[in-house]
């Protein structure tokens, strides 16, 4: 519709959806850079604390489509009220724990609030546009999720000096609060009257059943043992509880996961490739901020480490604008495929890195990985909803949604397992502190590889829709590709 100016969002619904999307996702990318900090406070090991930023996805997972659905059943504004509320208490939780473990929880139930406040928050958006209007909200409210992750480790990073890590999450704290007000005065309430009001509580509490036991399993199995009982009890947890959630799927009214639409080849495609960039990006982005921050490597203070990702985003926000533009001259398959074929460029270059290497040599890696990745997600989480009718739109995004948050989840368990068990046997086996670091870097990296490998072959799947064009969506899911937000439709 290119002379359809459509219905604008009002002032009220932008400044909440996009400064709330803006907060969560600068506090989705400080965390890595504030892990050294945390440990050094609290006394818990940064293999421990990793649990800080799988937890957060792992819980998002689950609850990304169930919040969407409570706010359709029970009204969006008082959902998405819900979850600012919920994230204010999550940051107050994690800047007074005084220990490992209560940052970990509290990380967890932000979780659950990032991804009630962005399902409903991107609804509220839809459904108070159209046309014309929807697009430019869609690309403002992508553009703010990228500001806010390019300004997280930056944040972060002053906020280490000056006030501890705790202020981080004061400060996020007081923004969402902020936005409260906001909403409560200028955002009218919304619901779907034609959605059944069945809520799938038990696939919510089977999909976590099903990642927290097999993610335990890859973050410990290196010191328990592969083949150790504790292991292969965990996967056998997972397994059935894979089995029960499908079961369940099949009869729910209103199940999470729409296993019919699984059929979909375009869908699968698709999903697979938002699940491997949002796993690429987000296992690379933890890798770096701690190797970056480790005296033995390069030795940066917090700041420093925040400026040196600013390659990345820069890339990222620099490639967005041409997103649709190239989908539309190659076609969605083509450019899928050449953004994880820059990717597995910029991650095989990683996996030669040494331990004497200076920061310079990193700039290309990440810039390759942030641009390839750029052209991934947009066309990405285009195709997984244009590939459906429009009465499925909304299910295909949750999938989707459900995708991006289980590959940040289930990446940075692996590689941080991977890194973890390199660097320590290269160590004992009597390499230096900083060769150690390097080799488990190099062999996390080339994890990585293969997976944006898999995603450039796999990419054939979307050739079906080579020829449709990029809707909203690829405007804001590429600007925000490297954080765990989705633009897409989930009324």
């Amino acid at each position: 519709m290119p002379g359809d100016a459509g219905r604008p969002a009002s002032a009220a619904v932008l400044i909440a959806t996009c400064v709330s999307a803006l907060v969560v996702n600068a506090n989705t990318s400080a965390v890595s850079i504030l892990l050294p900090a945390i440990s050094a406070d609290t006394g818990m090991s940064l293999d421990a604390l990793q649990w800080a930023i799988t937890g957060y996805s792992l819980v998002g997972a689950a609850v990304i489509v169930t919040s969407g659905a409570l706010g359709d059943v029970f009204g969006r504004r008082l959902v998405f009220l819900g979850g600012l509320a919920l994230f204010v208490a999550s940051c107050a939780l994690i800047a007074l724990s005084g220990g490992g473990a209560g940052v970990i929880a509290g990380r967890a139930i932000q979780g659950a609030a990032g991804a009630t406040i962005l399902a409903c928050g991107m609804s509220l958006l839809s459904v108070s546009t159209s046309g014309a209007g929807q697009v430019r909200a869609v690309t403002l409210w992508g553009g703010a999720s990228a500001v806010g992750a390019a300004a997280g480790p930056l944040v972060g990073g002053v906020l280490v000096d000056g006030t501890g890590w705790q202020g981080l999450f004061w400060i996020d704290a007081a923004i969402a609060l902020a936005c409260v007000p906001v909403t409560l005065r200028g955002v009218t309430e919304s619901r779907d009257p034609d959605r059944s009001r069945s809520i799938d509580f038990a696939g919510t509490v089977l999909i976590a059943t099903v990642l927290a036991p097999a993610l335990l399993a890859l973050s410990e199995g290196a010191e328990w043992g592969w083949t150790s009982a504790a292991v292969l009890g965990c996967f056998a947890l997972a397994l059935v509880a894979g089995v029960a959630f499908v079961a369940v799927e099949r009869r729910v009214e209103a199940p999470l996961v729409d296993l019919r639409l699984l059929k979909d080849r375009v869908l699968i495609g698709a999903t697979v490739a938002i699940l491997l960039s949002a796993g690429v990006i987000n296992g690379l982005m933890y890798l770096v901020s701690l190797y970056f921050q480790n005296p033995a490597t390069l030795g940066l203070t917090p700041l420093e480490a925040g400026l040196a990702t600013l390659p990345a985003t820069v890339g990222l926000i620099m490639v967005t604008p041409l997103v649709p533009r190239t989908v539309q001259r190659l076609g969605i398959g083509p450019v899928i495929a050449l953004g994880f074929a820059a990717a597995t460029g910029g991650c095989v270059l990683l996996v030669f890195v040494q331990g004497d290497w200076r920061y310079a040599a990193f700039v290309l890696p990440l810039v390759l990985l942030a641009v390839g990745l750029g052209l991934v997600n947009g066309p990405a989480s285009s195709a997984s909803t244009s590939s459906v009718s429009a009465d499925d739109v909304g299910a295909a995004s949750g999938i989707s949604n459900m995708a991006r948050y289980i590959g940040a989840a289930a990446f940075t368990a692996a590689v941080a397992t991977v890194n973890a068990t390199v660097g320590q046997s290269r160590s004992s086996a009597g390499d230096t502190a900083a060769d150690a670091l390097a080799a488990g870097l190099s062999g996390a990296c080339l994890l990585l590889a293969i997976a944006s490998g898999a995603g450039m072959l796999l990419s054939v799947l979307a050739v079906r829709a080579r020829r449709r064009r990029a809707g909203p969506a690829a405007y804001g899911a590429a600007a925000a590709s490297h954080a765990l937000t989705v633009p897409a439709d989930s009324r």
